[in-house]
């Protein structure tokens, strides 16, 4: 070993020279930064702002007291989507500190009394609204009439903008158009027209995803031909399945984007037809039976938006407009991914389990309501 002093190391601030720069005694920082007895919040905030002035390299402790209620409202929607968001939502709720309680309410998709209800109501002082629902006037007027009594709202999956809210935790569905419109335009073999499918008009994700493919299209593929507008299917497979049999009957079509679900439909119309692997198909979120399209070449590529992602991008923005985090949430969309038959995975991407409620001896609460009434 050689005989040369190493570097002397900077030295830990310890509880004396914290106690000094709080005015406190060594004893009081011990209580509070080791959470062992009974403080004002007076000097557990001086104790704590020392430690953190004076660089301590551990986590301090919280110096605010009682519970922070944030609800979670998201549609009545059984698509594997919204089981993924569900399921994203209860793992995220187990990383919270107990002094979270999360209210998950699961609203019908067009009500707008008991959605505007939910908003407006709730039943505990709401520090926080996590939301997604469909843009509307009464869901507008709702939204900002929280946020200017001073409650900060996140939206998720879909935007409502212009309501004062603290940000949009979802993906940039414009973008995600886009390059929906150029992987079809890129595999497409010959002209021809492309097929539009949009889940609901009344959500902003939908309409913004269509237009994003329409324009993407019209600019860099003008050989392929959008239909005029886009079908609504509400996500259901009968819907997808008469709309692609009728535009295959015209015999030029070779593309379809569909913004939503409903791919069961667009699947057996296609193999119906015996044009599977002949139309260039691109669909949105990494589904079990998505995979297996994939593989089987009726589907080409899968646009997932990270259901987890969404939701840690959700929790992070409303904490800290809460007051709870100090760290600022990382800005801007949350990205979304791309899979083809060259990187799905073999795994499941939806284990259906039973929900596991905690309650206040867990490091988190969530309560839960699904109903047509709060």
């Amino acid at each position: 070993m050689s005989g040369t002093a190493s570097p002397r190391r900077k030295r830990t601030p310890r509880f004396v020279e914290i106690a000094e720069a709080a005015g406190v005694s060594p004893a009081t920082v011990d209580r509070v930064l080791n959470e062992r007895g009974s403080v004002s919040a007076e000097m557990r905030a001086r104790v704590v702002a020392a430690a953190r002035q004076l660089g301590v390299p551990r986590v301090l402790p919280d110096t605010r007291h009682g519970l922070v209620h944030i609800d979670v409202l998201l549609p009545r929607n059984d698509t594997p989507f919204f089981r993924r968001m569900r399921q994203a939502l209860q793992r995220s709720m187990q990383m919270l500190d107990r002094r979270i309680m999360l209210h998950r309410q699961i609203l019908p998709e067009d009500d707008d009394d008991v959605i505007t209800r939910a908003i407006l109501e709730p039943p505990y002082a709401r520090a926080g609204l996590i939301i997604t629902t469909h843009d509307t006037a009464n869901v507008r007027d709702a939204l900002r009439t929280v946020t200017t009594r001073g409650e900060s709202v996140v939206t998720m999956v879909t935007d409502i903008p212009e309501i004062g809210r603290v940000h949009y935790a979802g993906i940039d569905n414009a973008c995600a158009g886009r390059t929906a419109g150029y992987f079809v335009g890129r595999l497409a073999t010959r002209p021809g027209r492309v097929l539009l499918l949009g889940s609901r008009k009344d959500y902003r994700a939908h309409l913004e995803r269509i237009a994003g493919c329409r324009s993407q299209l019209s600019e860099s593929f003008p050989t392929l031909i959008c239909e005029e507008e886009g079908m609504e299917t509400l996500d259901d497979s009968d819907r997808c399945h008469r709309a692609v049999t009728r535009a295959l009957k015209r015999e030029d079509l070779v593309g379809i984007y569909n913004s939503g679900y409903g791919s069961a439909g667009i699947e057996a119309a296609l193999r119906a037809a015996g044009a599977a692997g002949k139309v260039v198909w691109v669909g949105h979120e990494m589904l079990d039976h998505h995979r297996q399209y994939i593989e089987q070449g009726t589907m080409d590529i899968a646009i997932d938006q990270d259901p987890d992602g969404q939701i840690v991008s959700a929790l992070q923005h409303a904490l800290n407009a809460c007051g709870v985090v100090d760290a600022p949430a990382p800005p801007g969309p949350v990205e979304f991914r791309i899979f083809c038959s060259a990187n799905v995975r073999r795994s499941p991407y939806l284990v259906e389990a039973p929900v596991s409620l905690r309650d206040e001896t867990g490091n988190a609460a969530i309560s839960e309501e699904s109903s047509s009434a709060r």
